[in-house]
């Protein structure tokens, strides 16, 4: 029998680093002037609950590790929030890893797979439930065996989107190995159209994002490769302690990323090279579409491990510019490449332009890359705040997001190292990788202030976490988010004081039949002209996809002016008479023109 995460390691090693970050935690005073910042009821009601046992979240990721220290096992993989079967609720997909090495059987492993064999991604059904109090209730039920979703591979991560404009949203999943394009069949079930679609690849895939752009109504699809790394490649590296630990991305050559357009008749054609993208090779782990430089066409950012971020910048004739160097985002104020693992864009500062956080190692901190119009960018990190508390910490999958609907976005980063942590492994801890996860409030002048203790019991785990999805499964107003965590389980994260502030929530959609229109800019004009701006998409963070829906906090404001939109093809509308503290459908086309 092998140690579980209960077991007595475990459990020594958990308490040891929570002591740890204890004598680095703020007095219980700073922790009452936090709570007054991010908006604390005053009941002590936490941020967020971990609701996965209560909804029937029973998901465990299995890493396949046996001591061997291979590359793949430390990444792990990420999750998908989508509503598969149009009934207006977020499902879940979580991909699962696999036994490592050929010459390796289960009984090597140092964690037993939680689930059934063989081992398979899993597919989520929320059965959402309104109680007698009016309060929405998270039911998930595991709906994989009747899905056909025949996911076997390494997993890494997922991309979401409706690739054949049919309405119904697919799966494109990621994995070290052969990836997989999955069909929404739309009664249920998927089917597996890698092969004919031509959107396979066979390396080491993690972030993939769907979006379209070229402006032809069809989402066309980026795939992130990592490195060129093989069990049969397999290097032996070893901490400083001189004990073995994993090897990190330059012990690897970097993978070529690919370009798929989308031919509109259900495959892709590969166009990474005649539209720029072999330019230049990365270690890719994040990957975002944006406008950064608002020019109408969307750009992609790639944050690369160790090695200088790529920013495509879209020329609008099919093909790209990498322009990460010449507009400030390759590398940290210092001039210095950084462990790029996950990334997120959002317009953290309410000017009209969109922003970077990229998540890094230990020891360099995250970094925000504020947008200062043009698509030029400055390293924000020190004066933002955001630095200090970043520093001590390996950040994975990160996204923007504004939990108490108070119009200013904050930050979520989930953590865990990628070599051993020294205390740890003094502890005889089987995996020592873990660390607690961080949130951020933002202040609205372009402060972050750490309100991590404010967060809840589920932000004092320390788990080793990768992947995370954003979105309000229960649909009452506020951002959730699932964690997907390596060699351990994931854990649905309910916000419990966002709807406690007004808000609007906005599905954008278009075609026929309707579907979302990823990549539409969206823009909320209260009363006296100001404006709130989200990107409509389901890509960014590490290895996973979000809700597409825009999810805006209002504050104090219980109406709305009016709603600009910019639809993916360029077109432009403005909305009016909305429903606050509620979800609206805006359609393409049925809005008021602006020239």
């Amino acid at each position: 029998m092998r140690p579980s995460r209960c077991s007595g390691a475990w459990v020594v090693a958990a308490v040891s680093l929570s002591l740890l970050a204890a004598c680095d935690r703020a007095s219980e005073s700073e922790v009452e002037t936090h709570a007054e910042v991010a908006g604390d009821d005053g009941a002590g009601t936490p941020i967020f609950v971990d609701a996965s046992q209560a909804s029937g979240l029973d998901f465990v990721y299995f890493n396949g590790m046996s001591g061997e220290h291979y590359f793949v096992e430390m990444t792990g993989g990420g999750a998908a929030l989508f509503d598969y079967d149009n009934d207006h609720d977020l499902d879940l997909f979580l991909v699962q890893g696999h036994m490592l090495g050929a010459d390796k059987t289960l009984s090597d492993a140092l964690f037993e797979p939680q689930h059934p064999l063989p081992l398979t991604d899993r597919l989520y059904r929320n059965d959402l439930e309104t109680g007698p109090d009016g309060k929405p209730t998270v039911r998930f039920t595991d709906v994989t065996d009747e899905s056909g979703l025949e996911s076997l591979g390494y997993g890494m991560g997922v991309a979401a989107g409706d690739f054949d404009n049919d309405g119904w949203v697919d799966l494109y999943v990621t994995n070290f190995g052969a990836n997989q394009l999955f069909r929404n069949l739309g009664d249920g079930t998927f089917e597996d159209v890698t092969e004919r679609s031509g959107a396979g690849d066979t390396r080491w895939s993690v972030s993939a994002t769907f979006f379209d752009y070229d402006r032809d109504g069809w989402l066309d699809l980026y795939v992130g490769n990592y490195v060129e790394f093989s069990i049969a490649s397999h290097k032996r590296c070893r901490a400083a302690t001189g004990a073995p630990d994993y090897c990190g991305p330059h012990s690897y050559d970097p993978a070529p990323d690919r370009l798929l357009h989308n031919r509109g008749d259900g495959t892709f054609e590969d166009v990474t090279r005649s539209a720029g993208f072999d330019a230049a090779l990365g270690a890719g782990l994040g990957v975002v579409a944006a406008d950064f430089d608002q020019d109408g066409w969307l750009d992609l950012y790639v944050a690369n491990d160790g090695m200088a971020n790529f920013l495509w910048m879209n020329r609008g004739d099919g093909t790209f510019a990498d322009q990460a160097q010449l507009t400030g985002s390759a590398f940290n104020m210092e001039g210095n490449a950084e462990a790029g693992m996950g990334v997120d864009v959002g317009d953290f500062d309410n000017d009209g332009d969109e922003d970077l956080f990229v998540a890094h190692l230990t020891r360099e901190t995250s970094t925000l890359y504020k947008n200062i119009g043009g698509g030029l960018f400055r390293d924000d990190t020190v004066t933002s705040g955001l630095g200090s508390p970043t520093w001590d910490a390996t950040g994975f999958a990160t996204g923007w997001l504004d939990y108490d609907n108070d119009s200013w976005l904050d930050l979520v980063a989930v953590n865990g190292a990628v070599k051993s942590i020294e205390v740890l492994a003094r502890l005889a801890d089987p995996y020592p990788l873990h660390q607690t996860n961080q949130i951020f409030h933002g202040l609205g002048d372009g402060r972050f202030e750490e309100v991590t203790p404010l967060a809840g019991s589920s932000f004092e785990a320390s788990e080793v976490s990768r992947g995370a999805a954003f979105g309000d499964v229960d649909n009452d107003g506020d951002m959730d988010l699932v964690v997907a965590n390596n060699a351990g389980p994931a854990r649905l994260l309910l916000n419990q004081i966002g709807s406690k502030s007004n808000w609007l929530g906005l599905r954008l959609v278009g075609g026929s039949p309707q579907r979302d229109q990823l990549g539409a800019w969206v823009e909320v004009v209260r009363p006296g002209g100001v404006s709130l701006g989200r990107r409509i998409g389901t890509g960014g963070g590490y290895a996973s996809a979000r809700d597409p829906r825009a999810l805006i906090g209002l504050g104090d404001s219980d109406s709305i002016d009016h709603v600009r939109v910019i639809w993916p093809d360029g077109e432009r509308e403005v909305f009016r008479d909305f429903t606050v503290n509620a979800y609206n459908t805006l359609i393409e086309g049925s809005g008021e023109p602006v020239q």
